[in-house]
């Protein structure tokens, strides 16, 4: 195989392979879908076996390319990419068969090489491919450079999984980013996934409270997704699916903006709150103080770091960041602006997951609607105003719920049992404050005080329903899960009933003693797992000390109504 034309040999055989395995193995029929990677195997084990049997004959040119395969020469230029495309491809293999220590060791040592190749030589390497191409058609050091880079940057990707996997979240993130830097700049990158995973990485600076990250890779994301559009129009044989799945992943963007607004408003009211969750205004003027003072310096220098593509992309993007703040909303016009996006951003969301087909999606984008208003309530001075924004929230949620079979959904009931208990809670705190500042109660205040209750009453009932077993009893020791939720249910009814307003001093005592039965439920089953005292402290403190008052109040009441008794 030698001398005699046995290189030209090499070089076909390489080349055909190539091409069955990346272009022809498209066209396998279904009952043969491996024919023409079969056919590439065995092309490839014929390569192998002519480069051994030129080890042995000496010939120079065959040789080179044997010893690009070992380990002493890793460093070579003819070698490292070679290498470190082998290195990728263990660590793909291992990640698959779920060994992924072991997937983990070859993708460090990939990134170790190319560092350390970096560092002591740095020229454009040759690509794996061109061991196998006459002279005239080797590659210029540009492309040399960009398929080197190319490789280093699937290394990086494959790492940011790994740690994934691993659990290592921060440093995932951290080699996540990275690579979507790298994809833009060298221009390798498909813009649906590219956007996606800009997306997904918002939403891990989100838990780390980095908002100004978390919008940039957002805005990205957002930017880099509409040149999927521009792609797709242009191609003609594009199909309905096709526009369906952009779609659905525009509506997935969405959602990450969705919660991006939500955050940053809930964060704001978390720093501004007092012990009784109100806004706290002292605290307001603190931070609005000391935000005049930061300005933006912090930012300039943190934004270095995150900077994603090149200067006409970041011009798009800094457009794009420029419609929402990521700083602290500190007052009720700021927090505004924050919602409204959102809200945008719920449109969007729904227009394609829609409640026929896409249930869970839609209900859980509805919610997050509904926890928007929530928090811009809190930043509402206004009584009345806040309450409207409570209504809305019932609104949307309430058609859902009736909607909703509790037997295959028995989750999301409970959470919209629970949160419209929680709301029409809300509201009818509300109403006894603003009647508390009018002279006299007046009837329809009280009978706006009276249904709100009796509403809230309902669905806390509803949610604790929902935790009794099939012969309708309730459990004995709660799950974890429901523990907080049920107690705070037990504890809320048993303030409602306390709410409830009537003149019939009759009715008075016996909405009392459903107020002290609550109040006993919690203290008792506290006192029986002492484990479930963590998860109630301040209701638990609260309910001993009703447990303690409401019988005195409850025989002074007695008195007044049987005197002679």
């Amino acid at each position: 195989a030698a001398a005699g034309g046995g290189w030209a040999a090499v070089c076909e055989k390489f080349r055909t392979a190539r091409t069955l395995s990346a272009v022809e193995s498209r066209k396998d029929p279904e009952t043969e879908p491996y024919r023409s990677k079969y056919s590439a195997r065995a092309l490839l084990q014929e390569v192998k076996q002519l480069l051994s049997a030129a080890e042995e004959g000496g010939e120079a040119r065959l040789l080179a390319v044997r010893r690009a395969l070992l380990e002493p020469h890793r460093l070579s230029p003819e070698c490292v990419s070679l290498y470190i495309q082998a290195q990728n491809n263990l660590g793909i293999l291992w990640s698959e068969r779920d060994e992924i220590k072991t997937a983990q060791t070859y993708l460090e040592c990939a990134e170790a090489l190319y560092n350390q190749y970096m560092k002591e030589d740095g020229n454009p390497p040759l690509d794996p491919s061109e061991h196998f191409m006459a002279e005239e058609e080797k590659l210029t050091d540009q492309e040399r450079s960009k398929r080197f880079e190319k490789a280093y940057t699937h290394t990086l990707y494959y790492l940011a999984q790994v740690y994934q996997h691993l659990e290592m979240i921060e440093k995932a993130a951290q080699y996540c980013h990275t690579t979507l830097k790298r994809q833009l700049e060298y221009c390798g990158y498909y813009p649906v996934e590219w956007a996606l995973n800009a997306a997904t990485l918002s939403q891990y600076y989100l838990t780390k409270q980095c908002f100004m990250e978390s919008r940039h890779c957002l805005a990205a994301a957002s930017v880099i997704f509409s040149q999927a559009g521009q792609v797709t129009s242009a191609e003609d044989n594009e199909t309905e699916q096709d526009q369906q799945d952009l779609r659905q992943r525009k509506a997935e963007i969405a959602r990450c903006w969705i919660k991006y607004c939500l955050n940053l408003l809930q964060s704001a009211r978390k720093l501004l709150e007092d012990n009784i969750g109100e806004l706290d205004p002292d605290r307001q003027l603190e931070l609005k103080a000391q935000r005049k003072k930061e300005e933006d310096e912090k930012e300039k220098g943190r934004k270095k770091a995150v900077l994603f593509g090149t200067s006409d992309i970041c011009d798009s993007v800094l457009a794009m960041e420029e419609k929402v703040s990521s700083v602290y909303p500190l007052d009720f016009q700021e927090a505004r602006e924050i919602f409204l996006v959102g809200q945008n951003y719920v449109q969007e969301a729904k227009e394609f997951f829609q409640v026929d087909g896409y249930v869970t999606d839609h209900i859980e984008i509805v919610q997050d609607h509904s926890a928007l208003f929530k928090v811009l309530a809190f930043f509402e001075e206004d009584y009345e105003r806040r309450c409207k924004m409570h209504k809305r929230r019932i609104d949307m949620l309430e058609p859902l719920y009736a909607d909703l079979n509790p037997q295959y959904y028995l989750l999301i009931s409970r959470q919209l049992q629970f949160e419209l208990a929680d709301t029409y809670y809300e509201m009818m705190d509300l109403k006894v404050a603003i009647g508390n500042r009018l002279e006299e109660l007046d009837s329809h205040t009280i009978k706006k005080i009276n249904s709100l209750a009796q509403l809230a009453i309902k669905y806390y009932e509803l949610f604790l329903d929902s935790l009794r077993n099939p012969d309708k009893v309730f459990p004995e020791e709660l799950e974890e899960d429901v523990l907080r939720p049920a107690m705070v249910a037990k504890f809320h009814i048993a303030r409602l009933y306390g709410k409830l307003i009537t003149s019939d001093s009759k009715k008075q005592l016996e909405n009392m003693q459903t107020s002290l039965e609550y109040y006993t439920f919690l203290v008792d089953y506290c006192e029986k797992y002492p484990a479930a005292v963590r998860a109630v402290e301040t209701e638990l403190e609260l309910s001993k000390e009703m447990v303690g008052l409401l019988p005195t109040r409850m025989e002074r009441l007695r008195a007044k109504l049987c005197p002679f008794i």
